[in-house]
């Protein structure tokens, strides 16, 4: 009557486990590729819209590094 299959008896070391460093470094790798897929939504071509990112911030920094001489802006107080 009953069906004695031997796999639902079997115990874990039929099978083997990654280790605990290995399975971290995949659980890493996923988070990072769901990451990528996040960023990448909605973008037709994500590597010119990083490019334009990059561009834009290095844009900033130089702006940040550069003091605003001769801008033609001054105030005169009468």
């Amino acid at each position: 009557m009953g069906i004695c299959l031997p796999c639902l008896n079997s115990s874990s070391a039929d099978y083997d486990q990654p280790t605990p460093e290995t399975r971290r470094r995949q659980q890493a790798e996923a988070a990072e590729r769901r990451q990528q897929e996040m960023d990448g939504r909605g973008v037709k071509d994500p590597e010119a819209l990083k490019r334009k990112q990059r561009k834009k911030a290095e844009l900033e920094k130089k702006a940040d590094t550069q003091p605003n001489s001769g801008d033609g802006l001054r105030w005169q107080v009468s």
